[in-house]
């Protein structure tokens, strides 16, 4: 990893191409209830990130590719950390909806 990798944030247009683009996959969004309901990526799955643990229940296969997001990329790095920990092997964290440039629904 070179240096410059070390502040290289995720970029949340790319991860959503990738999202759409992997069979199977799930978008997931960890912000809260309200913020979800304010706007989300169409085909999210919205799982706070306090509430993390609820993934089991929605996300049995550890294998399943997850791509996750939040609202600034705090969160999500977070909630990508704890998944790995709860055994899921593919996990990538997509940054921050505030820089995504596509459509949201409410």
């Amino acid at each position: 990893m070179s240096f410059m990798n070390l502040f290289k944030r995720p970029d949340i247009n790319k991860g959503v191409e990738d999202w759409l683009g992997t069979e199977d996959a799930v978008l997931l969004d960890v912000r809260t209830v309200d913020e979800y309901r304010q706007g989300h990526i169409d085909g999210s799955l919205n799982i706070p990130l306090q509430n993390i643990q609820a993934v089991k229940n929605n996300i049995p296969d550890l294998d399943k590719p997850i791509y996750v997001h939040c609202l600034s990329g705090a969160r999500s790095a977070q909630a990508t950390s704890v998944l790995k920990s709860m055994g899921y092997t593919n996990v990538t964290d997509i940054g921050g909806i505030n820089s995504y440039r596509g459509k949201v629904v409410e």
